[in-house]
C-alpha cells in the first residue's frame, strides 16, 4: 500500500473584514467582551450575495491544484466538508465538481463539522493508500455570516463564527515515512443537543425537550414552520462552558492516540494544528501538551471559527509562513459537534 501525501495546498478568505467593534453595531457586546472568552479580534465574511460555500472552495482548490502541479481534469475524486452547503441537498462536492468543469467523477460531502475536514482528510487517505485514486481534492468550506442571528440574545454563538474554505490534493507516494502516518476518528452522541442547529429537520421533535409546535395535519409540516421560525428555535444552539470541558479532554487525548499509535511523544511535534474554535482552548492544550508557542499555530485571532474550513486554513497559513517544512511532523486535531473529534500525523 501506498502512503498519502499533500501535494498542494491552499486558502481563501473573503475581503470583508468585521471586527468585534464593528459587531458592537448589531448587538449588545465589545471588544473586550469577545476577546476574553474567545480570543478573537475579527472574521471574514462572505459577499452576501455573490460568495457561497462552493465559490470559496473553488477559490481555494484553485490554488491546492496548481501547488500540486495539476488540473481539474486530473482530479479523481472529490471530498467536500462542510455545515453550511449552498443548498439542503444536493451537496458542494456536485457544484464544485461542475464548476471547476472537472469530468464525471465521484463527489462524497462530509457532515462532520469542526472535525470535518480531518475526518475528509482520513476518508481520501484510505482512497489513495489502496491505489483507487491517485489525486483527491479534500475541500473545507464554510459561509455562516448567511445563516447568523446578529442580535443580542445570539451573541455566544454569533460572535465566533467566520467564512472561508481551504483545500489540500492527496496523492501517493513511495517515500518511506512520509505523508499521512496515521489518522484518529471518534464520536459520542450523548450530548448532541448541546451543540447543534435543530431545524430544518426530520425529526419532528423527537429528539427535544422545549417542542415548538407543529401545524395539526396528517402529512407534511414538520420540517419547518412559521411557528419554529417565529420562536427562534431554528436558530443554532450551544452550550459553550459544557462543549468546553469536553473540548479540552478530547483534543490532548487524540493527539496523544495519533502520536502513541507511531511511537512518538509530544516533544516530536514540530507543529500542531487545532481546529479554530477557542483560543483559550488551544492555549489550554498547549500547556496541557508541554508545548511552546512555536509549536502551536492559532489564527482565530483573523478568521473567528471557520469549523471544517480551520484545520485547511490555519495549516496552509503556517506553511505559507515557512513554519512548517520538510521533514517536519504535523499534527492536525479537532473537536466539534456531534460530538465528532479526530487527529491525523503527517510527515511533511
Amino acid at each position: 500500500m501506498h502512503q498519502s501525501k499533500i501535494a498542494g495546498i491552499g486558502y481563501y478568505v473573503p475581503k470583508n473584514v468585521y471586527t468585534n467593534n464593528d459587531l458592537s453595531r448589531f448587538m449588545e457586546t465589545s471588544d473586550e467582551w469577545i476577546q476574553e472568552r474567545t480570543g478573537i479580534k475579527e472574521r471574514r465574511f462572505a459577499d452576501r450575495y455573490e460568495e457561497t460555500t462552493t465559490t470559496m472552495g473553488i477559490e481555494a482548490s484553485k490554488i491546492a491544484l496548481e501547488r500540486a502541479g495539476i488540473t481539474a481534469k486530473d482530479v479523481d475524486f472529490i471530498v467536500f466538508a462542510t455545515l453550511s452547503p449552498d443548498y439542503y441537498f444536493p451537496g458542494c462536492g456536485v457544484l464544485l465538481q461542475r464548476e471547476m468543469g472537472m469530468g464525471e467523477i465521484g463527489a462524497l460531502d462530509i457532515r462532520n463539522q469542526c472535525s470535518g475536514f480531518v475526518y475528509a482528510l482520513s476518508v481520501a487517505d484510505q482512497f489513495v493508500k489502496t491505489g483507487m485514486y491517485k489525486n483527491v481534492l479534500v475541500v473545507g468550506s464554510e459561509k455562516h455570516s448567511f445563516a447568523m442571528d446578529f442580535e443580542t440574545r445570539s451573541r455566544n454563538v454569533s460572535v465566533i463564527f467566520g467564512d472561508g474554505a481551504g483545500a489540500v490534493v492527496l496523492q501517493p507516494t513511495d517515500e518511506p515515512g512520509k505523508g499521512i502516518l496515521s489518522t484518529h476518528l471518534h464520536s459520542d452522541g450523548a450530548d448532541a443537543e448541546i451543540l447543534a442547529m435543530y431545524y430544518p429537520g426530520s425529526h419532528a421533535n423527537k429528539w427535544m425537550k422545549d417542542k415548538p409546535a407543529f401545524p395539526d395535519q396528517e402529512l407534511g409540516g414538520l420540517f419547518m414552520t412559521n411557528e419554529i421560525l417565529e420562536s427562534g428555535a431554528a436558530l443554532p444552539y450551544m452550550d459553550g462552558p459544557s462543549v468546553f470541558k469536553k473540548a479540552v479532554v478530547k483534543f490532548p487525548e487524540v493527539i496523544k492516540e495519533a502520536l502513541t499509535a507511531n511511537n512518538l511523544t509530544e516533544k516530536d511535534i514540530d507543529m500542531l494544528v487545532p481546529h479554530q474554535a477557542n483560543l483559550r482552548i488551544s492555549q489550554y492544550v498547549q500547556q496541557l501538551l508541554g508545548l511552546r508557542d512555536d509549536q502551536v499555530f492559532n489564527n482565530i485571532q483573523k478568521y473567528g471559527n471557520t469549523t471544517a474550513a480551520s484545520v485547511p486554513i490555519a495549516l496552509c497559513e503556517a506553511w505559507e509562513a515557512g513554519k512548517i517544512k520538510d521533514g517536519d511532523l504535523v499534527c492536525l486535531a479537532a473537536f466539534g459537534s456531534g460530538f465528532t473529534w479526530a487527529s491525523a500525523l503527517i510527515r511533511w
